[in-house]
């Protein structure tokens, strides 16, 4: 295969079958200053990115045919960043969104100013997000920041890192939904973390280190 230029950091590709979620799209990103190349399926998108390295893929779950998690499996042997987004978004499909390779997840309905966020967020390099996220030490009980955690915070973090609901991590621990919600909002700002999906990678780096002997 032909090697793939350096990438260019205004060139953003977006695959999704809507039109008005394309339009949607374009007219942000353009407006932000990039340059939106829309698909409607991965076909392709795969033969252009033999010659061209856009700054990252933004990916809708609810394709026609194969879905968003299928395509995000051809597109990882392609060094792109992805951010999938999904019109039911839920903490379960943004926990598989990250730990299928995604390295974010956004709900619709997109809003402008948060989208170019977390954009620019994905496109200062995969090292400063690395920075940006609380550093894993050993293991995830050995964490310096989840140790600032109270038992009942770190009941409601484990739950939610495996992909449950707020109504099921209730339902595990015998508090309402809405509880659930604010336990998790108090331990993002806690960690440092600005959203579900930096959690889920924050929380899967502290369980993936090995332990130290």
């Amino acid at each position: 295969m032909k090697a793939i230029e350096k990438l260019d950091e205004k060139d953003i590709f977006v695959i999704a079958d809507d039109a008005s979620i394309c339009d949607t799209l374009r007219m942000i990103l353009e407006n932000a200053g990039y340059r939106v190349t829309c698909f409607a399926d991965e076909t392709a998108v795969l033969v252009i990115m033999r010659q061209r390295n856009p700054a990252c893929i933004i990916l809708d779950v609810d394709l026609p045919g194969r879905s968003g998690f299928e395509v995000l499996n051809d597109l990882a042997t392609y060094p792109v960043p992805v951010i999938m987004i999904s019109g039911h978004g839920d903490i379960p499909m943004a926990v598989k969104a990250i730990k299928s390779g995604a390295q974010d997840f956004i709900q619709k309905p997109l809003r402008g100013e948060e989208l170019i966020n977390r954009v620019e967020n994905i496109l200062r390099g995969s090292s400063h997000r690395r920075s940006a996220l609380p550093k894993p030490k050993q293991s995830s009980s050995n964490s310096p920041r989840q140790q600032l955690l109270t038992l009942r915070e770190r009941e409601v973090l484990e739950q939610v890192a495996v992909g449950l609901s707020s109504k099921e991590v209730g339902q595990a621990l015998g508090i309402s939904p809405r509880t659930v919600e604010d336990i998790r909002s108090r331990i993002m700002r806690r960690l440092g973390v600005r959203n579900t999906a930096e959690l889920i990678m924050a929380v899967s780096k502290w369980n993936s280190r090995p332990p130290k002997h």
